[in-house]
């Protein structure tokens, strides 16, 4: 192996492999023999095809193809020797006057190097930890949902004051064909919506404008299905055709409800029902504010982590990597989009390494363990043996995909830790819709 380096500069460098004839020479000869053996022409036997015929109907493409053998071995290695830290893989360098009969020929590549910075995460300031609180209108609202749930469905030919519908709103110029089961107490002017309602029957079309048909603009995006970059302002017509009317008999708060919701003796009051309504909302509530924090981490770990990018180098790497070339144009625009998602990538990976994060395969089992026990008490299974769950974790883990996504939850869920650790923060108690707000900045 002849390979040597040479830098340009902090981020980019040239490596040359040079290709000695004694290096492949024997190979390809072996090769045409092998080939003789077994050719078969008009006029010759089998085996007995002159080599002059074979060098000349086989010679070049072995060679060709054996050079390039040797070239991509010798690359493959030196970069595993050296462990260079590249971005993107080696490009070759054009050239057009190669001497293919010399004894020695030399292929240029390109290379990029990543870039070495530091991150210090104490100097992240000024970030908020939500915590986020069931109030006491949600809990109110979910146990009249929950009535509601268990209680006695009327079905109703016209609609009257109380009733609920369901059915389908439809806007065709923002694609909306959403179905929904509502009541009307979920709209911003209840009394206004109900007169649209009134007297009206299964089969009927109300249309509704959506300025201000919620009181929370993204409440939009649970009952039209519609993306957030959509809900602010939005001021179009939907047409909600009725498909069903029915009037609810919401279900008693007795014991018999109870045991139903949570099993037999497990609560015995409306109060012991909302704090385990309140226990199960705060968790899921944690869950959106630890994203949120992880998010707020990230955007400050791009706007103070200042290194630069072999960005010409990366242009010309993206033209070649997917399934069809790229223009210019077209991988300046790539990379445009890309950029802030590589340099975070390169910056995850040195939190990793300065902070020595690593997962074990033992680390990545008790992980899925836990995740599968979580998954069979929301099933009612409470206490699975060690070998049932042992069996899952094995059957889940060895498919490469599951096992990739939950390794990439449990390095997230470690860097989440051990942001909380190192970065300044203030914790903040707020109601969900407080959080909404300061998520998206209303």
């Amino acid at each position: 192996m002849n390979v040597t380096r040479k830098n340009i500069d902090d981020l980019n460098a040239v490596i040359t492999v040079a290709v000695y004839k004694s290096d492949y020479t024997y190979k390809v000869e072996k090769m045409l023999k092998e080939y003789q053996k077994q050719t078969e022409l008009p006029g010759f036997r089998k085996g007995t095809v002159p080599m002059s015929t074979i060098e000349k109907k086989y010679g070049r493409p072995l060679f060709l193809d054996m050079v390039n053998k040797t070239i991509q071995e010798d690359l493959t290695k030196y970069l595993q020797q050296e462990k260079l830290d590249l971005l993107g893989n080696p490009l070759p360098v054009k050239n057009d006057n190669i001497d293919w009969n010399a004894e020695k020929i030399e292929f240029d590549f390109d290379i990029a190097l990543a870039p070495t910075f530091d991150i210090d995460l104490s100097s992240i300031k000024d970030l908020t930890q939500f915590k986020i609180s069931a109030d006491d209108k949600m809990l109110e609202d979910q146990v009249l949902r929950i009535r509601k749930q268990y209680g006695k469905m009327i079905a109703k030919d016209t609609f009257e004051q109380g009733n609920d519908v369901s059915g389908t709103f439809r806007n065709e110029e923002k694609a909306i064909d959403a179905p929904a089961q509502f009541s009307l107490e979920i709209f911003k002017d209840e009394k206004a919506v109900e007169a649209l309602f009134l007297g009206k029957k299964v089969g009927d079309v109300v249309t509704l404008n959506t300025k201000g048909l919620f009181e929370d603009d993204h409440q939009l995006m649970e009952y039209l299905k519609v993306g957030h970059d959509d809900v602010h302002g939005l001021d179009i017509n939907v047409d909600f055709t009725i498909e069903e009317i029915t009037e609810s008999e919401p279900a008693e708060l007795n014991q018999e409800l109870f045991d139903k919701l949570f099993g037999e003796g497990n609560v015995s009051s409306v109060e012991e029902i909302k704090e385990k309504i309140k226990e199960d909302a705060e968790k899921q509530f944690e869950t959106q504010s630890n994203q949120k924090f992880l998010n707020d981490v990230t955007e400050a770990l791009l706007n103070t982590t200042k290194f630069d990018l072999p960005a010409e180098f990366l242009k010309r790497w993206i033209q070649t990597v997917g399934e069809k070339p790229l223009t210019a144009e077209q991988a300046e625009e790539e990379y445009a989009k890309s950029e802030n998602g590589l340099r975070y990538q390169l910056i995850e990976g040195r939190v990793m390494s300065q902070n020595n994060l690593q997962i074990t395969f033992d680390d990545l089992k008790a992980f899925t363990a836990e995740m599968i026990k979580k998954q069979m008490a929301q099933f009612g299974q409470m206490n699975p043996t060690d070998a049932d769950v042992d069996g899952i974790v094995t059957r889940v883990l060895s498919n490469q995909e599951e096992a990739k996504r939950i390794s990439d939850q449990l390095m997230s869920e470690k860097m989440l830790n051990l942001y909380k650790e190192k970065v300044s923060t203030s914790v903040k108690e707020v109601t969900y819709q407080e959080f909404i707000a300061a998520s998206y900045g209303e």
